[in-house]
């Protein structure tokens, strides 16, 4: 018996040597990188990369296509797992590189909303010029691979022009949160017509509001996006006669849509400072030599969920006529040590849009934007490019970018547009509930064109702002949109923000802006009197809370007595955002029905901070930290105010995850465009930089840096210089 005990623990090391061998070598085998090629070298040669001692990249290139071979290169020196991740994730492939529900959730979405499929298809739709500017970032990814192979999985490369355009395509419906609805219906529960479904902010949306919501939400989870404010001043309102814009995005301050700062350009012309995301080929917003824009969140109604009328497994009823649902067979890839496993998938498509089949019924997603994402990329290089607003208003008319407020400024001009790709829909429907999917009649398929969507230009009190809010109310006197041109059906916002209001009150009464008094008011850390955070939390806990104790009572007699400020040294601002932050996030990340009560999230706070301080009124910025690496740093702001921080409970702190991030000011001098800008923590996100976190103490300070957009202004600031993959001489 001993003997053939022996015999079989044996054999069962040698089949686990014999495994972990395999293992190991398969995964060599499989994650080889392609070597460099001779196209490569030759781009590599027509590009130049200088950092600036803040370790931001000014890429040069040849052609844009070579700008954007560099821009990848120098990206993926800072943060290349993101981007490669990004890409895998568009492929649908996530579940290959790392094993979690998160991922095979991502790659059922990618197979089942067609993402890399309608890459594929409409990809030669592109201009040659857009194509060849993927093209050139994806060989730019490819070669810093081919030199860091350590660093790449060979399993994925190369990466492709359409692998870029498939990200895109894969990420602007999480923008508008597509994703609610998929989650809505994979969900056990049954889904009937009418039933209400997770929306657009809307300020009249209807509410239920529980204890039991109070608790799970005030356990963090973090959002696709955010928020973000923008503000442009014309000469009339300017005191000196300089436009301004403010370009200030509320981004996640780490992951796939962190801000990354760069500055493009070429000898064809292109001339780019700004923001991008990783994997992004060109700049989603900044400025060139003559015009500027920044994006802000809006949130229109652009997905619908339809429950189909099935006469058997594979055929719907609609206006009395059977239709067989388009099926497609497909496999979701999953990696392990020793093996590959694919599990097929059957994937189906009605003519209302994808459609997924569960126990308790068979729904489809209607999303805005089906079919023309691909355009996006289009759209935003030809805004890069655009000399002037006729030319910028042309990239516009593309309209393939399917939301997100834009503020433009220029020399001469400023505006603002709510883009969005609003669906031309029926009435006689609820279109926040479960539509009916036996009928036509609640099926769209156009848009409101894009000329026709609320816009304000040039307006009589020369300043325009957008903060998340309503398109509705834009500037201050004549010229705003006017809401009864729009049927409610679009589901364009309602809300006005605490930024909104106080961007309203702060520039609105200001006949003449100081360029001091324009940065107060970006960075700006108080609440209006009828700000959200009032009506929605603090007056409801003071009319109505019954304090149980004498700390309670005392602690409420401090709330009645807040200014509204949110600076590091306020001694009740703490205890008014941890109340304040379950119900914001209920409203603006989760889009919830159910709304927590403020008197459960009052408890909640008081416990967190008599816990871990001893105390309710500690100041902000023991509470609200800036973390990153060695840096650990107190900040001021909060949610939903001009200077935006946005925090998670972290053990004994509220870590800020959110909110102000990359932050850029122009301004049109007469010689040309001055910018100053900032980032949270530093532009490289790689631990062991100097520029991992080397901005964190101006963001706490408030203070901007110049972007060094002049190259006579660069050169004295030139920390390396060099071609991707070759050291050339320093200037």
């Amino acid at each position: 018996m001993r003997k053939r005990i022996k015999i079989w623990i044996l054999i069962v090391l040698g089949v686990a040597v014999f495994l972990a061998g395999w293992a190991k070598l398969r995964q060599t085998i499989q994650r080889m990188v392609p070597p460099v090629t001779a196209d490569q070298l030759a781009r590599a040669a027509r590009v130049e990369i200088i950092r600036d001692e803040w370790g931001v990249p000014h890429v040069h290139g040849q052609t844009d296509a070579d700008t954007a071979f560099g821009l990848a290169y120098a990206h993926s020196e800072d943060d290349w797992p993101l981007i490669a991740g990004g890409i895998i994730a568009a492929r649908g492939d996530l579940a290959r590189l790392v094993l979690s529900e998160q991922a095979i959730g991502n790659d059922f979405y990618v197979r089942l909303f067609r993402v890399r499929a309608e890459a594929e298809e409409l990809y030669e739709t592109l201009a040659p010029d857009t194509r060849a500017l993927l093209e050139g970032y994806a060989q730019g990814l490819n070669y810093y691979a081919a030199l860091h192979p350590d660093e790449a999985d060979g399993r994925f490369l190369p990466f492709t022009g359409i692998d870029l355009a498939a990200t895109l395509i894969h990420k602007l419906p999480l923008f508008y949160r597509v994703d609610f609805a998929l989650k809505r219906i994979m969900d056990d529960a049954p889904l009937e017509v009418g039933d209400p479904l997770p929306g657009p902010i809307r300020s009249d949306a209807p509410e239920a509001v529980t204890e039991q919501a109070g608790r799970a939400i005030h356990r963090d989870s973090t959002p696709v996006f955010l928020a973000s404010n923008a503000h442009a001043v014309g000469r009339t309102r300017s005191a000196d006669g300089i436009v301004r814009i403010n370009i200030n995005s509320h981004q996640p301050w780490e992951g796939p849509v962190a801000w990354y700062e760069a500055h493009l350009s070429s000898d064809e012309g292109w001339n780019m400072e700004g923001g991008t995301f990783p994997g992004g080929p060109l700049i989603f917003h900044g400025h060139n030599e003559n015009v500027a824009w920044a994006h802000t969140v809006n949130s229109p109604d652009l997905w619908d969920v339809y429950k189909l009328e099935m006469s058997d497994e594979t055929h719907y009823i609609v206006d009395g006529e059977t239709l067989e649902l388009e099926v497609f067979e497909d496999a979701i890839r999953v990696e392990l040590p020793w093996l590959e496993i694919s599990v097929p998938r059957t994937f189906y498509r009605s003519i209302f849009g994808p459609t997924v089949v569960t126990d308790h019924g068979t729904y489809a997603i209607r999303y805005a934007g089906m079919g023309r994402l691909i355009g996006a990329i289009e759209q935003w290089y030809r805004m890069n490019r655009a000399r002037n607003l006729d030319e910028w208003r042309t990239a516009m008319r593309i309209h393939a970018i399917p939301m997100f407020n834009t503020v433009y400024a220029d020399s001469a001009n400023i505006g603002y547009v709510y883009n969005a790709l609003l669906p031309l829909r029926a009435d006689g429907y609820d279109y926040t509930a479960v539509l009916p999917g036996n009928t036509r009649g609640a099926l769209w398929n156009d848009y409101l064109p894009y000329d026709r969507l609320p816009r304000v230009e040039n307006p009589p009190s020369g300043f325009v702002q957008n903060c998340n809010s309503t398109p509705f109310r834009t500037t201050t006197g004549p010229g705003n949109p006017q809401p009864q041109e729009y049927p409610a059906n679009m589901g364009i916002d309602e809300r006005m923000s605490n930024r909104a209001l106080r961007s309203l009150h702060l520039f609105g009464d200001d006949a003449a802006i100081t360029r001091a008094e324009f940065l107060r008011y970006k960075w700006d850390r108080h609440y209006e009197e009828d700000a959200p955070i009032y009506s929605e939390a603090i007056r409801p806990l003071l009319a109505e809370y019954q304090p149980r104790n004498q700390t309670e009572r005392r602690a409420l007699d401090m709330l009645r007595l807040w200014d509204g400020n949110t600076d590091e040294e306020s001694p009740i601002a703490a205890l008014a955002l941890l109340t304040w932050r379950p119900i914001w996030h209920a409203r603006i990340v989760d889009r919830a029905i159910e709304i927590p009560a403020p008197a459960l999230c009052f408890q909640d706070a008081m416990q967190f901070l008599l816990s871990n301080y001893g105390r309710f009124d500690v100041p902000l910025g023991e509470v609200q930290r800036l973390v990153r690496g060695d840096v650990n740093i107190g900040v001021g702001g909060g949610a939903d105010v001009l200077n935006a921080v946005h925090g998670t409970i972290d053990g004994d702190i509220y870590r800020g995850w959110a909110g102000d991030s990359y932050i850029l000011i122009v301004e049109f001098q007469p010689e040309g465009p001055r910018s100053w800008s900032l980032h949270q923590y530093g532009n490289v996100n790689r631990e062991g930089s100097p520029h991992y976190s080397d901005q964190a103490l101006l963001f706490q300070r408030r203070q901007l840096r110049p972007t060094l957009f002049y190259r006579e202004d660069l050169l004295d600031r030139v920390e390396s210089r060099y071609r991707p993959g070759n050291e050339i001489d320093p200037l």
